[in-house]
């Protein structure tokens, strides 16, 4: 079982942006950053939130998604060696895609098959589920909401190291689980702690991002419908916080699964562009 230290992995990713800040920018932007604000222009509400959106935005979000997921791997791929173009890195993450979602579906179907057991135990056990009573939570529904989410971080911290692994490693979607899930084992509450931690950092900033751009926006031009200048600004914001963010902790996944895994080059044959 390797050691883990967050610090140091926080220091490697720290001296990476130092040296080749402009590479990961790069890729942040264009393939996080980008897509992001276009999507909060036409979309400020999120996928499929609002029900009399067309069909083909829909569609254009989900294809904004995978694309975050090839810059996401493409992110992993420039913090390790051998050293990659960003055009070299992007076509690995472009390759890499495919397996890498379909790991993400079957962790998903993997967090329902769990869940769903225990809502048909709630259910038989007396609790109901009223759209009209959401804003109720009873102590059997807080119950089942708490053991659902703790199901939805114990996969989830053990899945951390998924991205690393389909980027450096020419693993298939279930070996990636079973490469994450062995990577992760005796780490699971520092792997948490770095998660929460994070998080809890993305959040205020991106609370405070919407309070304060959001309202002056509003008043300035008015409110933040889709298409319209509100919406724009308010998706550029948007999209910066999400592509620094997505740069820091892609690179910081990468260092950590350095430490996990013992090596620093990628498995997986690259060819440059």
């Amino acid at each position: 079982m390797a050691d883990l230290s967050i610090s140091k992995a926080w220091d490697e990713s720290r001296s990476l942006f130092a040296s080749d800040g402009r590479l990961f920018t790069a890729i942040a932007v264009a393939l996080m950053g980008v897509p992001s604000m276009i999507s909060g222009l036409i979309a400020p509400e999120g996928l499929g939130v609002q029900s009399n959106q067309p069909w083909y935005v829909d569609l254009l979000l989900f294809a904004f998604m995978l694309v975050a997921l090839v810059g996401q791997l493409a992110l992993v791929r420039m913090a390790l060696k051998p050293s990659l173009t960003v055009g070299a890195a992007i076509a690995h993450g472009a390759r890499r895609m495919p397996v890498y979602l379909g790991t993400a579906m079957i962790i998903t179907v993997a967090i329902i098959a769990v869940a769903v057991p225990v809502v048909v135990i709630a259910m038989l056990s007396g609790v109901t589920f009223d759209p009209a009573a959401a804003t109720k939570m009873t102590p059997a529904m807080a119950v089942l909401v708490l053991v659902i989410v703790v199901i939805a971080v114990l996969i989830g911290v053990r899945m951390l190291m998924g991205t690393p692994v389909a980027a450096a490693e020419s693993a298939g979607p279930v070996e990636i689980i079973k490469r994450s899930w062995r990577l992760t084992t005796g780490v699971w509450w520092k792997l948490l702690g770095f998660l929460v931690m994070i998080l809890i950092g993305a959040g205020v900033v991106a609370f405070a991002i919407s309070m304060v751009v959001g309202s002056a926006v509003t008043i300035a031009l008015g409110p933040i419908e889709p298409m319209s200048a509100s919406a724009l600004v308010v998706g550029l914001f948007q999209g910066l916080f999400n592509a620094a963010f997505t740069a820091v902790f892609a690179v910081m996944l990468a260092r950590i699964y350095v430490q996990l895994s013992g090596r620093d080059t990628v498995e997986a044959p690259t060819k440059g562009i």
